[in-house]
């Protein structure tokens, strides 16, 4: 069963910080019972210190995020998503679906990259990754922006409203699956798209973004959470959500 951080506390995530966070338990362990000698004891700390400060480094080494992204961020983070659903496929809302800093500015390296002016997200939750892409894109460019659940996709609009790059974002509200159909009717493709949903249904957007002519010449498609939280390859019992992956 998953837990849903109070606001402000976001829970471990990444491989990286759920490893931290189990070394650190087991440290704490160990120390209690005494059976640490201080050679372990020395070698358990750098194993702490190595997956600890992986995130950390990452993100004082990644530019800057916007004024406008880190209101976004403290916006999300001091939500209350507790108890709040995302509907039966997507489980529930929760602050760690925030793209934040790093994914954000790496989004942004890539519209830079592929210079898109068209960009889809499947997925978008409060709107960082969104906020993030418009930034980097020329005053013509546009995002639209998938998000099934109104309340959310309304909170969004909000932080839009408040960044001079919310006006390039166009948000539709529905199941991905109607909207990509509806923009294929009217010829749209994209140069640049980010699936970023319910994870049973990544393989389905994937399709269709190629099936349905969504797709302009040399673009790119990117694909969040193939990582998820190591279920990929532990030995455990995988998630719906990791099988999905």
């Amino acid at each position: 069963m998953t837990v849903i951080s109070e606001p402000g506390s976001p829970r471990p995530v990444t491989p990286a910080s759920i490893l931290a966070s189990k070394l650190d338990e087991l440290a704490r362990q160990l120390e209690r019972s005494g059976s640490l000698d201080p050679v372990s004891r020395e070698q358990l700390q750098e194993v702490c210190e190595l997956a600890a400060g992986l995130d950390p480094y990452l993100s004082r080494c990644t530019s800057p995020e916007s004024a406008e992204l880190l209101r976004l961020a403290d916006r999300t983070q001091a939500e209350d998503w507790r108890g709040r659903s995302a509907g039966a496929a997507s489980g529930h809302l929760e602050q760690e679906m925030l793209s934040g800093h790093v994914e954000g500015q790496l989004l942004k390296m890539l519209v830079h990259a592929t210079r898109a002016t068209r960009v889809l997200e499947i997925g978008m939750f409060t709107g960082y990754s969104a906020l993030a892409m418009a930034e980097a894109m020329p005053t013509r460019g546009q995002v639209i922006a998938c998000e099934i659940d109104a309340d959310v996709a309304a909170f969004a609009q909000r932080c839009f409203d408040d960044s001079p790059a919310g006006e390039k974002i166009t948000i539709r509200v529905g199941p991905a699956l109607d909207t990509l159909g509806e923009l294929a009717e009217t010829g749209r493709q994209f140069d640049l798209v980010f699936i970023d949903a319910d994870k049973a249904g990544y393989s389905g957007y994937f399709n269709a973004l190629l099936e349905k002519g969504l797709l302009a010449a040399h673009a790119l498609i990117c694909v969040d959470n193939t990582l998820l939280q190591g279920q990929p390859w532990l030995s455990a019992a995988s998630s719906p959500n990791g099988v999905a992956i």
